[in-house]
């Protein structure tokens, strides 16, 4: 079973101490495998494996892996999960694998994978390259969360390094083993819904290449929310297209908001084929990109180190305590 499993069956009965303490598990493989010198290039949910036989995790798919001072001639990944520079063509480093780890600690808090709800990967890797990250809902510790946003900043050099996340996770997972009534209590559901559209997504990892993208940059809250709100009105459209009425108006599900209101006040849609529409959207967007095997990247690499050493060598198997 993967992570990415292992969230959807067990999300709702997980406290946020154990949460804490697969990321701290996943932050401290991650660091044997920098400490090779080598970079994952390809972390996600679905190929961090359990064993319940043994309450054993691993990361697996290491086939991606590889020597820092070689760098990888493409981009490969699992697009919600790639870092917006490596997105933008400047290469892997080891901090383009930690802000996989951002998403990995997003999921873990919400127990569903980041960016569900995106069907087109120039539209994700645009937002991305633009600061958009996944919603942080309110039921999360402040200082996981912290954490979590100093990984996906857009500036790899303000990420920290395999050596600092370690500190500071365990540090985190002292804390709350020691005081666990200062964490959430709320934790936010997944319904039977969300559960079977999770299980008929396909998160595959492949081959990218985007052309003519801009300079990655973090996004302002006021640009994360019209994002947000943007994107439920996008969604929505795509989940209509097939249940017009025969007026030809779609029904939109309304937000309280008052920037919702403003944006959707004018909204009418009328006499219109929709899904052309939609589909001429795509079919342009789609012109724009190009994917083949091979993307040149030069990523700017260190070595890390931290006060410790591993039994048996490299090791990347690591154990719920």
């Amino acid at each position: 079973m993967n992570l990415r499993e292992y969230l959807q069956q067990n999300h709702n009965q997980l406290t946020w101490n154990e949460r804490i303490k697969i990321t701290f598990l996943i932050i401290d493989a991650l660091y044997w495998i920098h400490k090779e010198n080598s970079i994952h290039r390809d972390l996600h949910s679905g190929n961090i494996l359990y064993s319940q036989f043994n309450d054993n995790w691993q990361i697996s798919d290491l086939g991606f892996c590889g020597p820092a001072d070689k760098p990888s001639t493409s981009i490969y990944g699992n697009l919600p999960y790639i870092a917006p520079e490596v997105i933008n063509g400047k290469g892997y480093t080891f901090r383009s694998d930690i802000y996989s780890i951002a998403m990995l600690m997003w999921e873990i808090s919400f127990g569903q994978p980041p960016f569900m709800n995106y069907e087109h990967d120039y539209i994700l890797a645009i937002d991305i390259i633009d600061g958009i990250r996944p919603k942080i809902v309110s039921e999360i510790p402040l200082e996981y969360k912290s954490l979590m946003e100093q990984c996906w900043d857009a500036n790899p050099l303000k990420r920290p390094d395999t050596n600092t996340l370690y500190k500071k996770i365990k540090e985190i997972k002292s804390y709350y083993q020691n005081n666990p009534n200062e964490l959430p209590q709320l934790i936010t559901k997944i319904d039977k819904k969300t559960s079977n559209i999770l299980s008929s997504k396909l998160f595959t990892s492949k081959i990218h290449k985007f052309e003519n993208l801009p300079e990655p940059k973090n996004a302002t809250e006021e640009e994360q929310k019209a994002l947000y709100i943007s994107r439920s009105y996008d969604f929505s459209l795509s989940d209509n297209t097939s249940n017009l009425s025969k007026s030809g108006k779609i029904n939109f599900k309304e937000n309280d908001s008052k920037e919702s209101s403003r944006l959707f006040k004018k909204l009418k849609v009328e006499n219109v084929d929709v899904q052309n529409d939609h589909d001429r959207e795509i079919m342009q967007q789609r012109s724009d990109i190009s994917v083949n095997d091979e993307v040149q990247d030069n990523p700017n690499l260190h070595s890390e180190e931290k006060d410790k050493t591993p039994d048996d060598g490299f090791q990347i198997n690591f154990q719920l305590i």
